[in-house]
């Protein structure tokens, strides 16, 4: 089987099979594209099939001498990794030769995280006056008050929205629901662009149930909400390298260090697994300096 008929297959798998977002399978089938890159310049072209542990090792090296981060490698593998256990399903190999293969060893490089006055800053710094100050206000408060992704935010939907009783219905990774709160300030910024600007946007056509728009009516792109995030940052002086996720760290972090559950953490986040919650477990010195002098009996 030749590289481009086993990666459509293996899209259609992830599709169909899996359930993946358009984003996730472009992701891995972009993993699979750079071991078919290595495969091209060998002297012997490799197959998908005649891959070897041997081979695979080889491609590591490769990407590490690429100049590709441990972090990158990890996650082209794990999308090997994938791909490989699809073939051994559909019966195209009869071994997997990434079953043996270790990842490479990552230190777990803690998230940015934005103080509650550095949140404060930037969205007190949009200019309400105009529509899309409105509406770039219940973005941020959106991202801030439920944590969500910038995929989830942009896929916001109308009908998911239970303002009344204060929660948001979100599809996240892998197309699963969660429900979500939402807090007062998040509901009355969504209420005015909602009530008081989105309906005097002509909508486009297949677009009508998005809550959050452009001015011409069509959904907003993940790079426009990073731009807007950006020039606040630059706006109010804050010299970090933001995004949208900061703001989903900063939730977690904040929600961490004011005693919520990490169980209702987890949940609120839509992380299959605990363990990539505790991350925001982190607390600073002066925190912990802090913690120990106000509750330990000898301080």
């Amino acid at each position: 089987m030749d590289w481009r008929s086993a990666i459509k297959g293996f899209q259609a798998y992830l599709k169909l099979e899996k359930s993946l977002s358009k984003n996730s399978i472009e992701a891995y089938s972009r993993d699979i594209e750079k071991l078919c890159q290595f495969s091209d310049i060998q002297k012997d072209k490799l197959l998908p099939e005649r891959i070897t542990l041997t081979d695979l090792r080889r491609f590591i090296e490769w990407a590490n001498g690429l100049g590709m981060i441990p972090s990158s490698q990890a996650r082209v593998l794990s999308g090997i990794k994938a791909f490989y256990k699809y073939m051994l399903m559909e019966d195209m190999i009869k071994s997997d030769p990434s079953e043996l293969l270790e990842s490479p060893k990552i230190q777990r490089k803690l998230p940015d995280t934005l103080s509650y006055n550095d949140i404060n800053k930037l969205i007190d710094a949009i200019d309400v006056s105009k529509p899309e100050g409105g509406r770039n206000k219940a973005i941020l408060e959106v991202l801030y008050g439920c944590g969500l992704r910038v995929s989830e935010l942009t896929e916001l939907k109308l009908s998911n929205l239970y303002l009344d009783i204060e929660f948001i219905k979100v599809t996240g990774k892998g197309s699963k629901e969660r429900l979500v709160p939402i807090g007062g300030s998040a509901v009355k910024a969504l209420k005015i662009w909602i009530e008081n600007i989105r309906v005097h946007i002509p909508v486009k056509k297949g677009e009508e149930d998005l809550v959050f728009l452009n001015r011409r009516g069509a959904r907003l792109s993940r790079v426009y909400i990073f731009m807007v995030i950006k020039q606040l940052a630059e706006l109010t002086g804050i010299n970090k390298t933001i995004s949208p996720h900061t703001f989903r760290h900063s939730f977690a972090t904040h929600l961490i260090e004011g005693g919520a559950d990490l169980r209702a953490v987890q949940e609120m986040l839509g992380h299959e697994s605990i363990t990539t919650t505790e991350i925001y477990t982190h607390m600073d010195r002066e925190y912990l300096k802090g913690t120990i002098i106000q509750f330990h009996p000898r301080s």
